[in-house]
């Protein structure tokens, strides 16, 4: 599939990542095409890289590994405990000359200094931050935290030890300096007002008046086809069953075929999958003939061997697709950093779109959404998120008002964003 063009902005962010040694955190708004420069890089760059992210999820998206499978990390704190390198991971990370981590606002303070050591004993340079290698960042602190740890002495060592939770206090950038960059063109909407709010939204400085205009274009009744944005999988789950159960007859009931290894939680679609003709969907992938993307909505029109859906005024036959996770090897002979294949989920590319979770919604952007918070917003950033996924004010509902306590910001964020490119937040 042709990816999208750079902007001038995003390919001076590229060339500054190409031509220099530094590392690099990348971030902004919601809708900035962080994921643009990323996919960019991964393919044009003249350099070696190897891409990770924290999550399963997060490293299918970019076709890369998670980091505690590329690295061989243990789970769980990782502080100062030994780390076993066989030879072959140390020729592995030895070839790599820049590492890039997506969805880094998950990555915690501990798993940032185990990457940092692992790659110091790896490349046999003890002193050199990151063993020599170069730190491409990516994603948005506002957006996505680190997930505290469950083990009450697992968090009296975070707290000892670190300054909060987040990638941004590790030990190592204590000594080795962080280039910040912050994109400021948001592609996602076009609505100067609409950009203005969400800016408050995710700084945690809604005025009064903001809040109103927001709260008054939300207050309408939604449309039936309108996707429900929820804070919970069970939300979810009871709505898409409802409207499913909703539509008279048998579903098709497609069933994914798995080979490899493949963990339940890192399954990039649902493992059995229902739909019925008039089922609304939105697809997980984007289509190598440019048809659709990844987040677009449509409803399946009819069942016949493959699927049919019906995407505005056009229908399209859509067939299974495969989704592979990837492993980084070291080819001694070639002297080359390979990508292998080591696992294969084969499935329809399709989900039930009546609702979806806000963490779900990520990435994806919605002419309309019904943002259905609950009682309240439960983590920082979740509204930010919920309500920068929609393109304009005329296509945001609100299930209930946005309360001022449903708009939170992390103070640690606040605190290092601002130091780092002196704003106030």
């Amino acid at each position: 599939m042709p990816r999208p063009a750079l902007s001038p902005e995003q390919l001076a962010v590229f060339e500054r990542i190409e031509h220099t040694r530094e590392h690099v955190f990348v971030t902004g708004r919601a809708g900035t095409g962080k994921s643009t420069i990323l996919n960019h890089l991964a393919y044009e760059t003249s350099k070696i890289i190897a891409v990770c992210a924290p999550t399963g999820v997060a490293a299918l998206n970019v076709g890369g590994q998670t980091i505690h499978s590329l690295l061989r990390l243990p789970t769980g704190v990782i502080a100062d405990h030994e780390l076993e390198q066989p030879a072959e991971l140390k020729k592995m990370l030895a070839a790599i000359d820049t590492l890039v981590i997506d969805e880094i606002s998950m990555v915690s303070a501990d798993l940032m200094d185990a990457i940092d050591r692992s790659l110091r004993q790896a490349r046999g340079k003890k002193h050199d931050p990151f063993g020599g290698a170069q730190i491409i960042m990516f994603g948005d602190p506002y957006q996505l935290p680190p997930v505290p740890p469950r083990d009450p002495h697992e968090r009296a060592y975070f707290e000892d030890t670190y300054r909060s939770l987040w990638f941004f206090d590790a030990r190592v950038w204590r000594d080795s300096p962080m280039t910040v960059i912050e994109l400021t063109e948001v592609h996602r909407q076009r609505d100067d007002r609409f950009k203005q709010i969400l800016t408050a939204v995710r700084h945690g400085e809604v005025t009064a008046d903001q809040a109103e205009e927001l709260n008054a274009a939300g207050a309408r009744p939604a449309p039936d086809d309108v996707i429900t944005l929820a804070t919970t999988n069970a939300t979810v789950a009871r709505i898409n069953a409802d409207r499913l159960a909703r539509i008279t007859g048998e579903p098709l009931r497609a069933v994914a075929e798995i080979n490899g290894e493949f963990r339940e939680n890192t399954y990039p679609a649902d493992e059995v999958l229902q739909l019925k003709p008039g089922a609304q969907v939105m697809f997980l992938r984007n289509d190598p003939d440019g048809r659709w993307v990844n987040g677009t909505i449509g409803t399946v029109s009819r069942i016949s061997g493959t699927v049919w859906v019906e995407v505005g005024d056009e229908e399209f036959e859509v067939e299974p697709t495969v989704w592979e996770r990837h492993r980084y090897r070291y080819d001694a002979e070639t002297k080359k950093l390979e990508k292998e294949v080591v696992a294969e989920f084969e499935q329809f590319p399709l989900r039930l779109a009546w609702a979806v979770t806000v963490h779900k919604s990520q990435g994806h952007s919605y002419d309309a959404a019904v943002i259905d918070l609950g009682p309240r917003a439960f983590s920082a950033g979740q509204s930010y998120v919920a309500l920068s996924r929609i393109r304009s004010l005329e296509g945001l509902y609100l299930r209930r008002p946005l309360q001022p306590r449903d708009v939170i910001v992390d103070p640690n964020v606040a605190r290092f964003m601002h130091d780092a490119l002196g704003r106030s937040t």
